[in-house]
């Protein structure tokens, strides 16, 4: 079964939120420890207001900055969506495509946050650290019709406190996808940097398909 974008933005957000909720409280945990901990909180949280955020919307978005924009490290994730355009970018565009990228995401997040149905969160048993300051967050999401999407977050450790830098849902590498969109909408606008940012949308992924990890 597909699972819709939007829907697949509201999956990415709870999970983000998770982490939030706990990477505050207990720096020195693992990360997936920290994951874990936050989980029953933070779901009994949502639930309890999807109908109340239904109707303000506003809310809903600041809520979604608040919770995923203290863990996640947009400056390294939209670096890393710019690719091989990123050093020839002036630094007023990189820092713009970096706030663009994050408003983007979050506008999306919110819009899917009241629409996808969830039966379970749950963070699985395979802690998987390879370096210091990298680790790998494995998820997987229930849906209630019982659909199962497997969700992986990588993190990095930046000044003691664990990022997310990027996301595979269903086999899809987000980051790897946004990063193909970017460099067809230069390639499309004879490099324009302005014009790109200013006209960025995260691309439509069809998660159906799955895919592999990259």
């Amino acid at each position: 079964m597909r699972m819709p974008f939007k829907s697949c933005m509201a999956t990415l957000l709870l999970s983000f939120g998770l982490v939030a909720g706990a990477v505050q409280a207990a720096d020195q945990q693992s990360p997936e420890q920290v994951v874990r901990d936050s989980v029953q909180q933070l779901m009994s949280k949502i639930d309890s207001r999807q109908q109340y955020y239904r109707e303000h919307g506003d809310e809903l978005e600041q809520v979604v900055d608040n919770t995923v924009g203290p863990i996640v490290d947009w400056r390294y994730a939209a670096a890393s969506v710019m690719g091989k355009y990123f050093r020839p970018a002036s630094p007023e565009q990189r820092s713009r495509f970096a706030d663009v990228f994050k408003q983007t995401l979050i506008d999306t997040y919110a819009q899917g946050l009241v629409t996808f149905n969830y039966q379970s969160i749950n963070v699985l048993d395979n802690d998987q650290q390879r370096y210091e300051d990298q680790a790998t967050v494995q998820m997987e999401v229930v849906s209630d019709s019982g659909e199962r999407y497997p969700v992986s977050y990588t993190l990095k450790q930046r000044d003691g406190q664990w990022k997310v830098v990027n996301v595979v849902v269903n086999g899809i590498n987000l980051g790897l996808t946004y990063r193909n969109q970017f460099d067809q909408a230069m390639r499309d606008n004879n490099r324009d940097y302005d014009r790109v940012i200013s006209n960025w949308s995260p691309e439509d992924v069809d998660l159906e398909q799955g895919g592999e990890e990259q």
